[in-house]
């Protein structure tokens, strides 16, 4: 039966029950009530209304139930349903509600995996742009600088040598900045030694020390996984060493079962995993495209990201 006929018999079945009781009982109120009779009429009020509030609590209170579960949902972490009621106007609300959460999450997922797309496709069009267009224009910068170095007199050739050392850390910045937009090496060389070429970079430009350990025979994964596996170390280490102040840091990249397994710990300042960021947003969408499970653990004393991806 539906909320609207179950309250309408509801509140008709106590309306009848007064009726037939005023009909019933020897009961009767004069033209002008005295007390007694203001009594009585006051006491079948009351009993009317808290009949009336226990029956329609039977109903009703499943439907608090589920709104205060509803409350709980976060749309960060999906998969969470709740539990339909055996029967009753609550049980409708419970299943709708789960429908439409399937479909929130499935149109998120493909708009999350639209933008990532879209954002993959715009750095590698960066870095492609700064790899062929900057840094051959750098390049030819680099060599004309030399030959003017060999041909000037010898009180322009310091001022010209460090113009050219100048332009050379500049080339060697594009080409970095150009392989953090886009690995090649994930593309040519496979995840193990892009992982290499990213804790060494790291290594190269922060104070802390990177430990890496890759172990052998690991299965091979999509060319789509491997991308996720490889920003999720990016971020987890960019963030180690930007907002943690990490002077140690291990990666390590193992098979546990079935599942390819990603850790990033380091010993730098914890953080309230509660309170979600936009890196580790990120991190979580990048994880659900790949169908993996990431769990991020903090403590005061270090922070660890674990990323699961099936194999």
């Amino acid at each position: 039966m539906r909320l609207y006929w179950r309250v309408l018999v509801i509140n008709g079945a106590v309306l009848t029950a007064a009726t037939l009781a005023l009909v019933v009982a020897p009961v009767s109120v004069s033209r002008h009530p005295v007390v007694s009779e203001a009594a009585v009429l006051g006491f079948g009020l009351f009993l009317m209304v808290v009949t009336n509030a226990l029956l329609l609590r039977s109903s009703l209170a499943p439907l608090d139930r589920v709104v205060r579960e509803m409350a709980s949902v976060d749309p960060q972490r999906p998969g969470r349903r709740l539990k339909p009621p055996d029967s009753g106007p609550g049980r409708d609300l419970v299943l709708g509600f789960n429908a439409m959460v399937d479909r929130l999450e499935e149109e998120r997922s493909m708009s999350n995996a639209k933008q990532l797309a879209a954002q993959e496709a715009e750095r590698h069009r960066i870095a492609r742009e700064l790899h062929d267009d900057i840094g051959q224009q750098l390049t030819v910068v680099l060599l004309g600088l030399k030959q003017a170095e060999q041909r000037a007199p010898a009180e322009l050739a310091d001022e010209l040598a460090a113009l050219r050392e100048s332009t050379r850390d500049g080339l060697d910045d594009v080409r970095r900045v150009a392989r953090q937009l886009r690995p090649g090496v994930l593309d040519d060389l496979g995840l193990a030694s892009a992982l290499a070429s990213l804790t060494h970079d790291f290594a190269e430009h922060s104070s802390a020390s990177v430990r890496r350990v890759v172990a052998p025979g690991l299965p091979p994964l999509s060319s789509d996984t491997e991308l996720v596996v490889y920003r999720v170390a990016q971020e987890a280490l960019t963030n180690a060493a930007r907002h943690a102040g990490a002077s140690a840091v291990e990666l390590s990249l193992t098979k546990v079962g079935d599942r390819v397994v990603l850790e990033v710990a380091d010993d730098g300042r914890g953080f309230d995993v509660r309170r979600d960021g936009a890196g580790l947003r990120g991190m979580r969408e990048r994880a659900r495209l790949a169908a993996g499970d990431l769990t991020v653990t903090s403590s005061p004393v270090g922070t660890t990201v674990r990323l699961e991806v099936p194999a």
